[in-house]
C-alpha cells in the first residue's frame, strides 16, 4: 500500500503546532500549562522545518540542552512535560491529520528520569519541627496578612482545607455547594471525572464568611471570579511580602533568618499539604477519593506509618 509523504514534508512543525492548539488543547481543562510548552516549542530551530524532516537526534540534543541548563535550572519532569507534548502531537498528525507515513521520533529518544515530587510542607507554629525546620509564625497566617486580595484567604482556607486543586476551586459553583452537608460537588476535573469534596468545618466557614462579602446565595454562579493565573501571581506575591516583612523583625530583633521560612512556598504545595493532614484520617482508598488521585502510587508518599503503629494495628 502506498502511503504519500506530501503532507508531512509540506507542514511545518510550527504549523502541527499551532493546529494542536486550535483543535485539541483548546478542549481541555487546565490548558494553561499546555498552551505554555507550545510556545517553548515554537521558539526551537526545529519549529521552522517540516514535520517529516524532524529526527530523534534533533530531539535529543534540545533534551540535552535543557537538562543542563542552569538559568533557570529545569527539573527533569519538566523536560519530560515538553518531550510528551511533542510525542502526542506527532501522535495524532500520524493517526488523524493524514500523515500516516510520518514516524515519531520521540519514541527513539531517551527519556530523563524524574524523581522530584515536592514535598514542601507548611509551617505552622514556633514548634513545627517538620523538615527539621522551625518557624516563628504560621507561614500562612504570614501569607494571609501580607496579602493585598480580598479573595485571596479564603482560597487559601479551601485549598489547605479540602485539597481541591487550584483550578477545582476557581471553577466552584454556589449551586455545587451543599453548606449543610458539608459537600462540594465538582462536575468536571482534571482527570475528567466528577467527585464530591468533603469539607471541614472550617472550610464552610470561610464560605459562609465569603458569601457575606459578596453577598451572593447558593445558586448565583461563580464562587470566586478570579482566574487560576491570577490566585498563582496573588499568591506569590503574599509570599514575597510575608518573607520581607519577616527578614525585617528579624534584623529588628537581632536574629539571623530562617533562610528556608517563607522560601519555595507555591500555591500547588496547600494540596500537598491538604494531602499529607488528611492522610492521617482516612485510608489511602477514601483519600484518592477525596483528592482525585487515580493512581495509588501517586498517594504512597503521603503513607509513613512506623513499625510500631502497625503493630499497634494487631493488637
Amino acid at each position: 500500500m502506498f502511503v504519500s509523504r506530501t503532507e508531512a514534508e509540506s507542514t511545518t512543525l510550527c504549523e502541527a503546532l499551532d493546529r494542536y492548539e486550535r483543535e485539541i488543547v483548546s478542549l481541555k481543562k487546565g490548558k494553561a500549562q499546555e498552551v505554555s510548552l507550545l510556545k517553548t516549542w515554537r521558539a526551537t530551530p526545529v519549529a521552522q522545518r517540516s514535520m517529516a524532516s524532524v529526527r530523534s537526534s534533533d530531539i535529543a540534543k534540545l533534551r540535552d540542552d535543557w537538562l543542563r541548563q542552569t538559568n533557570p535550572a529545569l527539573k527533569p519532569a519538566s523536560v519530560l512535560r515538553r518531550l510528551a507534548i511533542l510525542s502526542h502531537v506527532f501522535s495524532i498528525a500520524r493517526k488523524e491529520w493524514g500523515m500516516e507515513s510520518l514516524s515519531n521520533p520521540l519514541e527513539l529518544v531517551r527519556k530523563p528520569p524524574a524523581n522530584n515530587a515536592r514535598t514542601r510542607r507548611v509551617r505552622e507554629t514556633e514548634g513545627d519541627s517538620r523538615d527539621d525546620r522551625r518557624a516563628p509564625d504560621g507561614e500562612l497566617k504570614r501569607v494571609v496578612s501580607a496579602s493585598s486580595s480580598d479573595v485571596l484567604p479564603t482560597i487559601i482556607s479551601l485549598a489547605v482545607e479540602t485539597a481541591m486543586r487550584r483550578g477545582e476551586i476557581v471553577d466552584l459553583r454556589w449551586e455545587h455547594v451543599d453548606l449543610k452537608r458539608h459537600v462540594a460537588h465538582l462536575p468536571h476535573t482534571k482527570n475528567g471525572s466528577s467527585r464530591d469534596v468533603p469539607l471541614s468545618p472550617r472550610a464552610v466557614e470561610a464560605l459562609k464568611e465569603w458569601r457575606k462579602v459578596v453577598g451572593k446565595n447558593p445558586g448565583d454562579g461563580r464562587v470566586f471570579s478570579i482566574r487560576g493565573d491570577a490566585v498563582t501571581r496573588a499568591f506569590e506575591r503574599a509570599v514575597d511580602r510575608a518573607r520581607k516583612t519577616y527578614e525585617q523583625e528579624c534584623r529588628d530583633a537581632g536574629r539571623t533568618p530562617d533562610a528556608k521560612y517563607l522560601i519555595d512556598l507555591r500555591f500547588h504545595d496547600l494540596r500537598h499539604e491538604a494531602t499529607s493532614r488528611l492522610a492521617s484520617i482516612f485510608p489511602m482508598h477514601e483519600l484518592a477519593k477525596i483528592t482525585g488521585h487515580r493512581d495509588p502510587r501517586m498517594l504512597m508518599r503521603y503513607y509513613h506509618p512506623s513499625a510500631e503503629d502497625l503493630a499497634k494495628r494487631l493488637r
